[in-house]
């Protein structure tokens, strides 16, 4: 498996697969030829279909400025989900093909390119982990220090001051996001009204939401946020994070170590399965958001290597064939809800989990091998092309 480094990122929403990923392949033909002209983009599937939601010809005409950009879009199920395609043109000459595949989490790979693919971890599977784990009676902190070295510690660090900004500017913005659909900013509001809830559970409850809101809407609006493991699921991890930070005692060195239980889960479902909405939908990305989120719960509660492992399973089997239809190609409706409702679940799975993983009979391993059949086996349209369920009725509504 890759370095978490690969798997938490800093960077501008709305989304991954359509901003960052492209974004980083304009830069990569920018850079490789400095003389061109002018550029053709065709966009491919997804991201033809909701590019523009998501801002994807807009990051790459930006990154190629100020050459200009003429943009096609195409369906062509027999591609990837989210390919695009290059064309660099010095005057009137052709001069490159560049072909790239943007797999989800801001990672993207070239059909005719290098890819630079490092690993740092010999294991994939939960299983082998866990068995390393109990081998060498250490944690899962303890495991990714062995293979990441001491310096990991600094990075997460920096994640985790980026994951407390993001929250803390979107509790305080207030407003409408970009776009067409007009969504009003509802962070603020929220944690206004968990003020004034009587019991602590209701509490918690509002006060999550309004975290995952404030996270979510910062990446509805082409804020600063983390990949988590990717933007359109980007408020799940840090709602829950600020919260136990905040409002639990639980210190800061205790919340980086339970991002680095958070990042091996993240990873383990990376490279067996996916975190592209356009490949597995939802239940890849905010599925595998409260998998990672449950497990940092758990870890933070001092549970056990097979309660956190329990926890993971918990959140994502209770995600398996969600879809991913967003409302006019929008990170915004049903995304940001489903960061609140998926913040609040990890603390359940995490909660479950402590009192029944002795009576378990799935492992965290055959939830994603699961997951993953599940998204190949989803119809196209309902894999981030605005083309079938929520987004097919809003636009039959206008």
């Amino acid at each position: 498996m890759q370095s978490l480094r690969k798997l938490f990122k800093i960077g501008h929403g709305p989304s991954s697969s359509h901003t960052m990923g492209p974004g980083f392949a304009a830069t990569y033909v920018k850079q490789k030829h400095p003389k061109a002209t002018h550029y053709v983009v065709t966009l491919y599937n997804s991201l033809a279909l909701t590019g523009k939601g998501h801002l994807t010809d807009a990051i790459i005409e930006a990154t190629l400025a100020p050459k200009p950009v003429t943009f096609k879009f195409n369906v062509d199920i027999k591609l990837h989900p989210n390919y695009f395609v290059f064309e660099v043109y010095d005057a009137d000459n052709l001069i490159d093909t560049v072909s790239v595949r943007s797999i989800g989490g801001g990672d993207i790979l070239y059909d005719n390119e290098e890819n630079h693919i490092e690993t740092v971890y010999p294991h994939q599977s939960f299983d082998d982990i866990k068995a390393y784990c109990l081998s060498n009676n250490i944690s899962l902190y303890d495991y990714v220090k062995a293979f990441e070295g001491p310096s990991i510690d600094v990075f997460l660090s920096e994640i985790w001051n980026q994951l407390q900004k993001t929250v803390e500017k979107g509790l305080v913005t207030e407003g409408v996001l970009p776009g067409d659909l007009k969504v009003q900013r509802k962070a603020k509001t929220l944690i206004d009204r968990a003020k004034a809830t009587e019991t602590e559970a209701q509490k918690q409850n509002r006060l999550v939401s309004a975290y995952a809101f404030a996270a979510s809407e910062e990446n509805g609006s082409g804020g600063i946020i983390v990949t988590t493991p990717t933007c359109g699921a980007s408020g799940v991890l840090p709602a829950v994070l600020y919260y136990m930070r905040h409002h639990q005692s639980i210190t800061d060195q205790k919340i980086i170590e339970s991002l680095a239980v958070a990042g091996i889960i993240g990873n383990i479902i990376k490279t067996n399965a996916t975190i592209s909405g356009a490949v597995g939908g939802c239940q890849a990305e905010v599925g595998s958001a409260c998998s990672m989120t449950a497990a940092a719960h758990a870890y933070l509660s001092d549970l056990e290597l097979e309660q956190i492992e329990y926890a993971a399973e918990i959140a994502m089997e209770h995600h398996l064939g969600l879809t991913c239809d967003p409302i006019d190609g929008y990170v915004q409706i049903p995304c940001i809800e489903r960061n609140a409702v998926a913040g609040i679940r990890a603390i359940n799975a995490s909660s479950l989990a402590g009192f029944l993983s002795d009576t378990r009979k799935i492992s965290f391993d055959m939830i994603v091998h699961t997951m993953y059949q599940t998204g190949l086996d989803m119809h196209p349209k309902y894999k981030e092309t605005a083309e079938a369920g929520m987004a097919y009725f809003y636009k039959q509504k206008k």
